[in-house]
């Protein structure tokens, strides 16, 4: 017998030895079965700061012995069928063994009996997650609502807090929270109907701003950061919706007109150019390179809407862009042509290294949370292979995501559990350019989302937490002191 399985038979013997003085059970049996967890965590790659992965057993049993194993390192609890994680002995595991195996052992209790089944494992990763996300909560309904707000997640514990509530705001609208490169000291999300504007945060600073320039469709839509922090890209849509009768997607939506347009926050200048402004296309979801000098953005040619819902197709483009004149190039790129997939593109998400492209692609149309077909595909922007991410995709929608900061962690929206609600994944992104098995945003209730009637929308990573309050952003809201 070498040391390692020396050390591993060691730890077995101590984990049954343990579990039987704490139960009274007469023998421990090996059991050729894994047992049944929810969520569906093992056999992912984690951050070495991410919080419990707390969940519910459902094998049935008396009582329940677990032990996490890292290294020569180790802790046991004693558990019901939802299983806490102590936070304090998980967070010294994972960060005592970046790069290391994760091991966690199951002993159940039936009757005289212990059986140990399989083991589970996960793989700790040295490279750490963003500390925050932030999302909306909202019902996924489609004309009303009733409460809605952003929030902002603690993924080192599970410390959730409103940025706001729209309890504050008379109940209104509010949504497309962004954020330059990952950083809370500047950002934006709008609010709709009453106290209708932009909350604008530069450099910490809150103030409301209108985005809506004359003769302009819409205010600004789809926000996105250029890297200098001086402009953000917008879309402006009439945007609609439809109901299917007998179709696949019950709900379509769609923008019968849709152009980008630039706004200056230090001048408070729209600034627009007929290379991303046409009478003849639908130009949407812009998306900056992390240089600056490239603006991606989705574009269909202008169809008649709703009639040709089903024919309406996005490419995705590339423009050149100089930051010093505020100057767009004389001609676009054709990154991915809708024509030659077959496929509408929406949501381009630029890795933090410049070097790969997330993107939303669909059968058509332009709003594919909805869309059942959605998938990831990822498009290396070094050699223009398109490859869809399989890893991390379902048979429901998976659709919006962002990078970390350090472009190792994306995560994405997906229906995958139930079809109804959008719940955030969160996937590690390899060196190599491969995804991983995703996992779950952990919840200290592992039941919460059996519970939860609402869908996380725009999730976004942050490297630390908005320092304004709740209060502050409603008093910018209601011009008020």
């Amino acid at each position: 017998m070498n040391r390692k399985q020396f050390i591993n038979r060691g730890c077995w013997i101590s984990a049954c030895l343990l579990f039987c003085a704490c139960s009274k059970v007469e023998k421990v049996s090996l059991c050729d079965r894994d047992i049944c967890m929810y969520p569906d965590y093992p056999e992912t790659v984690i951050p070495l700061n991410i919080c419990p992965l707390n969940f519910r057993i459902d094998t049935e049993g008396e009582a329940f012995w677990i032990r996490f194993v890292a290294g020569t390192d180790s802790f046991e609890i004693k558990s019901s069928q939802k299983v806490s994680i102590p936070l304090k002995q998980w967070r010294n595991l994972l960060r005592n063994h970046p790069g290391e195996r994760l091991v966690v052992k199951f002993f159940v209790k039936t009757g005289s009996t212990c059986l140990q089944y399989r083991n589970k494992q996960f793989f700790i990763s040295d490279e750490p997650i963003d500390s925050y996300l932030v999302y909306r909560l909202i019902e996924p309904g489609y004309e009303l609502w009733s409460k809605m707000g952003i929030y902002q997640r603690c993924l080192e514990d599970f410390e959730e807090k409103p940025v706001l509530l729209n309890t504050q705001t008379e109940r209104n609208c509010m949504n497309c929270h962004s954020f330059r490169k990952n950083r809370p000291e500047n950002m934006l999300f709008h609010l709709r109907t009453t106290y209708g504007g932009t909350m604008l945060v530069k450099d910490g600073k809150v103030k409301k701003v209108d985005t809506k320039a004359p003769g302009e469709i819409s205010a600004g839509v789809y926000p996105r950061w250029h890297p200098g922090g001086r402009y953000v890209a917008f879309s402006v849509n009439a945007t609609h919706q439809s109901f299917h009768t007998a179709h696949p997607n019950v709900l379509e939506v769609y923008d019968k007109k849709s152009d980008l347009m630039l706004f200056d926050t230090e001048t408070g200048k729209v600034i627009t150019d007929t290379i991303i402004h046409r009478d003849d296309r639908f130009e949407t979801f812009p998306e900056w390179s992390p240089d600056g000098r490239y603006l991606y953005f989705c574009s269909a040619i202008a169809r008649e809407m709703p009639q040709k819902f089903d024919s309406l197709r996005y490419d995705l483009l590339r423009v050149a862009f100089d930051p010093e004149t505020c100057r767009f190039g004389t001609q676009t790129d054709t990154l991915l042509s809708s024509e030659r997939l077959g496929k509408s593109a929406a949501f381009p998400r630029i890795s933090p290294d410049g070097k790969h492209l997330a993107v939303c692609l669909t059968a058509y149309g332009t709003f594919p949370i909805w869309h059942h077909d959605n998938d990831i595909y990822l498009l290396n922007l070094e050699t223009c292979e398109l490859s869809p991410a399989q890893a991390i995709n379902s048979d429901q929608s998976d659709s919006y995501h962002s990078w970390s900061s350090n472009g190792r962690w994306l995560v994405f929206s997906s229906r995958r559990i139930g079809g109804l609600y959008t719940r955030p994944f969160i996937a590690y992104f390899d060196r190599n350019g491969n995804f991983h098995k995703p996992f779950l945003l952990p919840q200290k209730d592992p039941e919460q989302y059996d519970f939860l009637l609402k869908s996380y929308n725009v999730p976004e990573l942050i490297i630390a937490q908005i320092k304004i309050s709740p209060r502050g952003f409603e008093k910018a809201a209601k011009g008020s002191d």
